[in-house]
C-alpha cells in the first residue's frame, strides 16, 4: 500500500510558480508511475501529467503543456510538479496518484492510491 501527501499549493497572482511535492510512503513507490491531477469547483477531475516509474517517459495535457513539468526522486519517495505562467484556469485542487491499473493512464479509474489534495488558486 502506498500513503500519499501533496504540499505546495497556495494562494498566487497570474504569471507566477508553484512548486507542489507529494511525499509517498511505502517501498513500492518507486515501481509506481505517478500522476498529478487536478479538479476544479463543478467539474470533473483531469489528469495533469504522469511521470514513468524511471521518470524517463511523461505526459501532459494539453492545457498544461510547456508551463508545468512533472519531476520524481525516487530516492526521496517524492514526485513534483512545477507549474509556471500559472492562469486563473489553474485554480483547483491538485492530487497526487499512483498509477497501479492497467489500461490508459489519463483515466481516474488506472489510479488506485490518492493524496488528499492541495489547493492551488491563481489570482487575476
Amino acid at each position: 500500500q502506498v500513503q500519499l501527501v501533496e504540499s505546495g499549493g497556495g494562494l498566487v497572482q497570474a504569471g507566477g510558480s508553484l512548486r507542489l511535492s507529494c511525499a509517498a510512503s511505502g517501498r513500492t513507490f518507486s515501481s509506481y508511475a505517478m500522476g498529478w491531477f487536478r479538479q476544479a469547483p463543478g467539474k470533473e477531475r483531469e489528469i495533469v501529467a504522469r511521470i514513468s516509474w524511471g521518470g524517463t517517459s511523461t505526459y501532459y495535457a494539453d492545457s498544461v503543456k510547456g508551463r508545468f513539468t512533472i519531476s520524481r526522486d525516487n530516492s526521496k519517495n517524492t514526485v513534483y510538479l512545477q507549474m509556471n505562467s500559472l492562469k486563473p484556469e489553474d485554480t483547483a485542487i491538485y492530487y497526487c496518484a499512483a498509477n497501479t491499473v492497467s489500461g490508459p493512464y489519463y483515466v481516474v479509474g488506472a489510479y488506485e492510491y490518492w493524496g488528499q489534495g492541495t489547493q492551488v488558486t491563481v489570482s487575476s
